[in-house]
């Protein structure tokens, strides 16, 4: 009996990860939970400069879930190679680097710098808005899509993980998009467009207006949204959007996906992710399996 995931020649302990900005780069975490367990660990979102994120609330919890608006936060692609990659580098989970941008000069550099460094993966963030184009995300216009993952792919030679927007008319459309402009992976789904409104001073609750809904509520929409993604492509694809326990990563797995990222739960329960990877161990002794791929896309 094996835990291991392989995707795209990269072996994983199991195939639970870390969702990008749920988990920053490990540190912290790393004082309550080992996480040599944890299959791997995507990045918090890095984009080519320092950035201070969005002002105002940037947390809402809202019914079963939170809404968020950050802002792509972060110390820039530089400081974290020198300052939070020798960390990761000496834990047992694989390293995905999570690539964002607001112009696809930005995305090209970035990738450009974390190509000459460890990290096995790039996961391509195109949920970004483009500055230059009005502010739309990359990742809901084919177009534009298609350019930037075309332009990451020659600027790396690292496996390319391509995360989707659910904010898209058909999902199957850009997957089909991010698997002939290179993509070698594809991860979904980002967080879901939202509003909350505060009655009492009746406004907006972002500064923004929308921000990302992610958590348990969204879980039955992700996992539909995976299991057309698995049957439009045949590369491996890994899956997200409010797992909570082991039997949420089992949906996932038998929709097709080769391995999930575990996000929101992470802030109500630090040991989710452990607890997932034990209850998986022992769900696979009870029904005698030698391995995930044997339950893997069943539906």
């Amino acid at each position: 009996m094996s835990l291991k995931v392989n995707i795209c020649g990269i072996e994983f302990n199991n195939p639970v990860i870390a969702a990008s900005g749920t988990f920053g780069f490990g540190k912290e975490f790393a004082e309550y939970i080992d996480i040599n367990k944890l299959g791997g660990i995507s990045s918090k979102g890095l984009t080519l400069h320092k950035n201070l994120g969005n002002k105002g609330i940037r947390i809402y919890e809202t019914a079963a879930g939170i809404m968020n608006s950050i802002g792509l936060q972060n110390p820039g692609i530089e400081y974290f190679i020198k300052e939070e990659l020798p960390f990761l580098e000496t834990k047992d989970a694989v390293t995905i680097a999570n690539l964002g941008g607001h112009s696809v000069e930005d995305y090209v550099k970035g990738a450009q710098m974390l190509d000459k460094t460890s990290v096995p993966i790039i996961e391509l963030n195109i949920s970004c808005p483009n500055v230059k184009e009005g502010g739309m995300a990359f990742g809901t216009n084919p177009k534009k899509a298609c350019e930037v993952i075309e332009k990451v792919r020659k600027a790396t030679k690292k496996v390319l993980m391509v995360k989707l927007s659910p904010n898209v008319g058909d999902i199957k459309e850009f997957v089909k998009i991010a698997e002939n402009s290179g993509a070698d992976c594809i991860s979904l789904v980002n967080t879901f467009n939202a509003l909350a409104i505060d009655v009492d001073n009746k406004k907006a609750v972002f500064e923004n207006k929308t921000a990302g809904l992610s958590g348990p509520c969204i879980k039955p929409i992700a996992l539909r949204m995976v299991y057309e993604a698995s049957n439009a492509t045949n590369l491996p694809i890994i899956g997200m959007g409010g797992i909570s326990n082991y039997r949420d990563c089992l949906e996932f797995i038998m929709a097709g996906a080769s391995a999930v990222q575990v996000g929101t739960s992470n802030f109500v329960d630090f040991n989710t992710m452990i607890n997932i990877v034990d209850d998986l161990e022992k769900y696979m002794q009870k029904e005698n399996l030698n391995s995930l791929e044997e339950i893997r896309k069943i539906i």
